[in-house]
């Protein structure tokens, strides 16, 4: 068929369709509406009337205003009989009169709520963060933000004074009322933490061992409990533990490890043993987790660590004070005889380095001390090597240690200078943190504003400047040459007072434990073959 044939075909269908198709064609279709109209009508829909008063954005209230705003509420709530519904709002089954009473007895409630309000605000703004008082009075909030979801410094005024009230009526303690009194020794070992007086993680899981072990010996399971398995966990160790985290400090990597450490030992303890022989499983079994995990550990990493020290010409480089580090060196002048010096690094507020010069200075070790702001200028020059410690091991290679230690790693990783870190296994953790935000311990405040007492102190002594503080009623008596004593004072400004910071794995060399010289991606494999439960079982074998 051609083009014609399709031409054709097309005209005669066209002609074959009735004229009454095309009028129902022509009435089908609907007139076209103008686009201006629609837009108009869509206008007059979206306007809007004219009386409406649109109220302003509320203004951002502090965490003290907060405070006040909330406490008030509840003191409406209190007032107005609790529970249900407001009592200026009733229900329509009740009568005019009802409402009336309601509504008076609200207009009161919010009177006495009007009053409180500034008087309870007035009382929170005069605490500050770190639990003193606030004698500025300006209500300020002198917590950075940032690290706002990190418990706060406990005051040691407020544990001073439970320490007194606990020691004085710890001598009428016995069995029946373990609960409601605490041992005089966990509340000791709660300044000592707090104050300072214990420093670093060997030195605190010691004494808290130690402080279990004086628990275990007074302890005498009641005769009305049918496991005492059950009553030593949850009536001594956990409160222990509890008051240690809650009231001093927030426990440790390596006090949580021996914690649980124990816990399990005591769930292994047959039921039926004598409580006699059960007490000395348990002292044995602490004894040996100190002996090999802590001392015989630090012999392995001295032996490991040493053999990477020359015998004469080394400039080692120190941060802070460690125990295994301090040994290291130790160990490598006395025993090895070699001939190297040591830079002793340190930070401010507590200064721990000033402990680890005297006890090198004392070993007859040449020793150059420096602040934590001159360190760019000697690694460039003269550093070989760095030995840092550790307060904890994650389970990614990154290493938790004193705050500043990052900072160490990172300048001796920049100039290509090794950084070996020494730390026993039991400090490692199965957690895995990326940064120091998340996850750390806040100190007191008035440690980094108290500059002059810094510079002529001791870093164990900062006890002696709370002693003082108590002394004089929960005030320090401010110094006039200190640069910081009005820092409440001052409006903008606000005091951070770190205890710990995070060294990535990749600023780390090598990390040296008791099993030997490992890379940090090394450590998850560490983690799975020290599980408390294969500890327990060698110890007890």
């Amino acid at each position: 068929m051609g083009g014609r044939d399709i031409y054709r075909l097309y005209h005669r269908m066209a002609d074959s369709v009735p004229p009454a198709s095309y009028k129902d064609v022509q009435t089908s279709v609907e007139v076209p509406v103008d686009a201006s109209s629609t837009t108009a009508t869509k206008k007059e829909k979206k306007a809007k009337p004219s009386n409406i008063v649109i109220p302003p954005k509320k203004p951002k209230l502090s965490k003290a205003e907060r405070r006040a705003l909330q406490e008030a509420q509840r003191a409406a709530k209190a007032a107005s009989g609790g529970g249900g519904k407001p009592s200026g709002i009733s229900s329509d089954k009740g009568n005019k009169s009802s409402k009336g009473k309601d509504g008076a007895s609200s207009a009161t409630s919010k009177n006495d709520v009007t009053k409180r309000a500034p008087e309870e605000k007035k009382r929170r703004d005069s605490i500050d963060g770190d639990g003193h008082d606030n004698k500025s009075g300006s209500g300020e909030d002198k917590m950075v933000s940032l690290f706002s979801h990190l418990p706060r410094p406990k005051a040691p005024v407020e544990l001073h004074n439970q320490l007194s009230s606990i020691s004085s009526s710890a001598t009428s303690s016995n069995n029946n009322n373990t609960q409601q009194q605490i041992h005089p020794a966990i509340s000791t070992l709660g300044h000592l933490y707090l104050t300072h007086s214990l420093l670093g993680g060997n030195t605190r899981c010691r004494a808290m061992l130690q402080t279990f072990a004086l628990l275990l010996q007074s302890y005498t399971p009641p005769s009305t409990t049918r496991d005492y398995r059950h009553d030593l966990d949850h009536n001594v160790l956990k409160p222990a533990f509890q008051y240690w985290t809650t009231q001093s400090r927030p426990h440790s990597v390596s006090m949580g490890n021996a914690f649980s450490f124990l816990k399990l030992a005591v769930a292994n303890l047959d039921r039926e043993l004598d409580w006699n022989d059960a007490r000395q499983i348990l002292l044995e079994s602490m004894e040996a987790y100190v002996t090999e995990r802590i001392e015989y550990a630090g012999k392995a990493i001295s032996r490991h660590a040493g053999s990477k020290i020359q015998d004469q010409g080394d400039v080692i480089l120190v941060f802070g004070k460690s125990e295994v580090i301090n040994r290291l060196l130790l160990d490598a002048a006395l025993v090895d005889k070699k001939k190297f010096r040591v830079i002793v690094v340190d930070a401010r507020p507590l200064l721990e380095g000033r402990d680890t010069l005297e006890i090198l200075s004392r070993a007859g070790i040449s020793c150059t001390y420096v602040l934590l702001n001159a360190l760019s200028y000697l690694m460039m020059r003269e550093v070989t090597k760095v030995f840092l410690g550790a307060s904890a091991l994650m389970s990614n290679g990154s290493v938790l240690s004193r705050v500043g230690t990052a900072c160490v790693a990172l300048l001796a990783n920049s100039n290509h200078i090794p950084v070996l870190v020494g730390c026993e296994t039991y400090k490692i953790c199965n957690r895995v943190q990326l940064e120091s935000i998340t996850s750390n311990e806040l100190g007191d405040a008035e440690e980094v504003a108290c500059t002059d007492c810094a510079r002529l102190r001791p870093s164990n002594q900062w006890s002696e400047i709370m002693e003082s503080r108590n002394n004089n009623g929960g005030e320090e008596k401010k110094n006039e040459d200190d640069v910081l004593s009005d820092w409440k004072d001052q409006p903008n400004l606000k005091l951070l007072n770190l205890m710990y910071d995070l060294t990535p794995s990749d600023f780390v060399t090598g990390i040296v434990t008791e099993v030997g010289i490992l890379p940090p991606s090394s450590v998850a494999v560490l983690l799975r073959e020290m599980s408390p439960d294969s500890q327990f079982k060698t110890y007890t074998a």
